[in-house]
């Protein structure tokens, strides 16, 4: 399942993803996290900035601008969107 599919690391900048799901292997606190900042099945993510030295990228998560390492990027599946963010 894990192999196959799209995650929110793959975005390149402009583009959006809907998330599918919080991979099982992120658990407790950063699972939480995660939750907390609204990075739920539906969710709509556009990769907005990216650090000069390209991790972290900041994300547009709802109305915050979210920074997340590509590890934990890796941990959250998207299915990605054609169009790109305004």
């Amino acid at each position: 399942m894990e192999d196959d599919s799209e995650t929110l690391a793959d975005l390149k900048l402009g583009e959006r993803g809907e998330v599918k799901a919080i991979l099982p292997r992120c658990r407790g606190a950063e699972r939480r996290r995660f939750m907390d900042l609204g990075i739920l099945p539906g969710t709509v993510i556009a990769a907005e900035m990216i650090s000069a030295g390209g991790d972290p990228t900041a994300y547009r998560i709802r109305e915050a601008l979210i920074a997340l390492r590509s590890e934990q990027a890796r941990m959250i599946q998207i299915t990605r969107h054609t169009e790109t963010a305004a």
